[in-house]
């Protein structure tokens, strides 16, 4: 592949709902840009960008794919994202490489949630935007529809710069809205044509949208238009690109992506109107100076990059997706990674196609590529030179909410698992692992169900070890709410050394949830000798890792050794610290032992209408709504508490009351005694686990 200057690239994340056509446009794309020769189908997993086992397998997109594109002598780098909420990570990432999106929008779906999440982001991250509207040819798709649907969200914004002209149900050609000309297509050809009569009014009303978008983007386009001026094509199309870096101006078009038809002239208007990487500001920080480094994809300026996105391939290895920021990398260039505090040489320089790795002499400033290879690098990494030592701040990642307990199916692949989840984890930033000592148990978080059970099958189809998801063990607490006084007596005679330890105890609450114990003593006389306190703290110490209800970890226990009594020659420090157990495990069952569960304080976001449905499910599962209050864009952010077991399943459950236009985030707050229905169903639980052992 050739080698473009900064102003000769355009970087193009692809969003939108799932399956709209992302995948399909960029395949698309790649065949009129000669890449391949046959158009592959997302139902067959023959395209570039689901190369995945098991995108090919589930016919959607699970990761983000690279396929740069050479086209009127630019290099368009598509960013194909996936469209399910499972995997908004990948998106972000794409994201914060992108110059511009493209939000691909189904014309017989019409707008889905995944549509206004995609404009959000870019919102967001003030990223300029096309709508470009897929499946022109299908029966009953409708481009006036989605205009409808979109202008009613976004206002004067939307500016139609093309529509279809349908025939007896067929989608065969299009109207160019600012040149105000037809064309249709004669097998591969196009030809210009008459506009015809029901077309024109159509095309009145998109003139008139896109005419007053023009007006809108200054006063003196404004005080032109409603002076009754006409603005000419060259007007029009320098207004344009400035107002779509702006974002003050978003073009629609549409097209067929199975049939290629309306994709050629994508590609144009992506290098008309959608800005180069130096029309879009990005800095970081010079380490040995603590100045602002200014980087804004310049090509002079000291070399920059940052790792947007890790893949790590049991075929093709492991690569290094680059964002140039400043400068121009070339081959064998040193490199120094800020974080881990490595230099070393980048080697060869490559631009994956899908998962083929093209060789590259160089990549100037605001170019995407790949690095093979280096050491220790991970996605957010910034790398620069030992001479000007840039560091690049990290984007937002979502955070993952949902949970299961995995469990390996073969006690002999742990090791090989942990190996294989932390490869999983290096590619996609929202899976995490949880090592959960208490409950004995590890968890693995995710997006959702759907997140979870992909990784699941891509650790048995790539890595070749099983893994069971279960619902995992609540993290409860037990403490107890009187006081007991007791005695524990430890005496055992073996012939020779007998082993002897008594103590009389008092428990009560601490007043302190945090702390598991607190152990005094209150000794007089010598009855219990001070060289035997540490075995009754050690005792103590070791009865509360798991508690005498249910097994769970003990909390909040004031414990103190006021007497007792012992043996010259039998007692030792294990006799007190078995004595120190016996009085613990008859003194919290006698204070009133009650179980903790784990609350947690929740906000759900959610918009207007859904407001009272998801408040109400709250209350079934137990939580208490505090609050809600009114955010920008029609929605309510719902807050209440609500304990840990009522979030389990909750993503599932939002997204099917929601539409999927609700999301949440919840964190730790606090421990509050469980109901007797929940106490009695874990002790019942504890002592059928006991029953089995025994």
């Amino acid at each position: 592949m050739n080698v473009y200057t900064t102003d000769k690239i355009r970087n193009i994340v692809l969003l939108g709902h799932g399956s709209c056509g992302k995948t399909s446009l960029t395949e698309a794309m790649a065949y009129l840009a000669g890449i391949t020769s046959r158009l592959g189908k997302v139902t067959e997993g023959n395209t570039l960008s689901d190369y995945g086992k098991e995108e090919q397998k589930r016919q959607f997109s699970i990761s983000t794919s690279l396929v740069p594109i050479e086209w009127d002598g630019h290099k368009i780098n598509i960013l194909d994202t996936p469209g399910y909420f499972d995997f908004i990570g990948e998106v972000e990432e794409a994201v914060s490489a992108a110059s511009a999106a493209i939000i691909v929008v189904d014309g017989k779906a019409g707008v889905e949630v995944g549509t206004i999440k995609a404009w959000e982001l870019c919102e967001k991250y003030k990223l300029p935007r096309m709508i470009y509207v897929s499946s022109m040819d299908v029966d009953n798709a409708s481009f006036k529809k989605v205009v409808g649907e979109l202008s009613d969200l976004y206002g004067n914004k939307l500016a139609p710069i093309q529509f279809p002209i349908r025939e007896n149900e067929k989608f065969v050609g299009y109207v160019n809205v600012i040149a105000e000309t037809a064309h249709k297509w004669q097998g591969k050809e196009v030809v210009a044509c008459e506009i015809p009569d029901y077309s024109k009014e159509n095309l009145g009303t998109y003139r008139d949208s896109l005419m007053e978008a023009v007006a809108e983007t200054s006063e003196e386009m404004m005080d032109r238009y409603f002076g009754g001026e006409t603005f000419s094509d060259d007007e029009i199309r320098a207004a344009m690109r400035t107002n779509v870096n702006d974002c003050n101006i978003v073009p629609m078009t549409m097209g067929s992506n199975t049939l290629c038809q309306g994709v050629f002239a994508l590609l144009d208007d992506i290098v008309k109107y959608m800005p180069s990487p130096e029309n879009r500001e990005v800095a970081g920080i010079n380490n040995k100076t603590g100045e602002i480094f200014a980087a804004n994809h310049d090509f002079s300026k000291a070399k920059s990059a940052y790792v947007f996105k890790t893949i790590v391939d049991p075929f093709i290895g492991k690569y290094s997706l680059i964002k140039v920021n400043s400068g121009v990398l070339k081959t064998d260039d040193m490199l120094y990674n800020e974080s881990t505090d490595i230099e070393e040489k980048c080697g060869k320089l490559y631009v994956l196609l899908g998962n083929k790795p093209l060789e590259v002499k160089e990549l100037h400033a605001g170019d995407i590529g790949a690095l093979a290879k280096l050491t220790d690098v991970k996605t957010g990494d910034s790398l620069s030179t030992k001479a000007t030592v840039i560091k690049y701040g990290k984007w937002e990642i979502s955070r993952p909410y949902t949970y299961k307990r995995y469990m390996p199916k073969n006690k002999a692949d742990i090791d090989k698992i942990s190996q294989a989840l932390q490869k999983l984890a290096s590619e996609d930033m929202t899976i995490k692992m949880v090592n959960d000592s208490e409950n004995r148990q590890t968890l693995i978080y995710g997006m959702g169900d759907m997140h979870l059970e992909i990784i699941q099958s891509r650790l048995k189809n790539e890595y070749k070890v099983d893994v069971e998801l279960v619902t995992p063990k609540v993290a409860y607490r037990e403490t107890l709410r009187k006081k007991s006084d007791v005695e524990g007596k430890h005496k055992k005679q073996s012939g020779g050394h007998g082993q002897y330890g008594h103590v009389k105890m008092t428990f009560e609450p601490s007043g302190d949830a945090e702390t598991p114990y607190v152990f005094e003593q209150t000794v007089v006389g010598g009855t219990v000798p001070r060289n035997y306190y540490p075995a009754v703290d050690k005792g103590l110490q070791d009865s509360v890792l798991k508690g005498p209800l249910a097994g769970y970890p003990v909390v909040g226990v004031k414990a103190t050794l006021y007497d007792g009594s012992f043996h010259a020659v039998d007692s030792s420090e294990m006799a007190f610290k078995l004595a120190a157990i016996i009085a613990f495990k008859k003194g919290f069952m006698d204070a009133g032992p009650v179980l903790l569960e784990p609350i947690v304080s929740i906000k759900v976001t959610v918009p207007d209408a859904y407001a009272g449905d998801v408040m109400g499910d709250l209350n079934k599962r137990r939580g208490r709504v505090l609050g809600m209050n009114p955010i920008a864009g029609g929605k309510q952010v719902i807050e209440a508490d609500i304990p840990m077991t009522g979030v389990q399943g909750y993503c599932t459950d939002l997204r099917s009351m929601t539409g999927g236009r609700g999301d949440f985030a919840y964190e730790f707050a606090r421990y509050e005694q469980a109901p007797s229905d929940i106490q009695e169903k874990e002790v019942k639980a504890r002592q059928e686990q006991a029953d089995e052992e025994d």
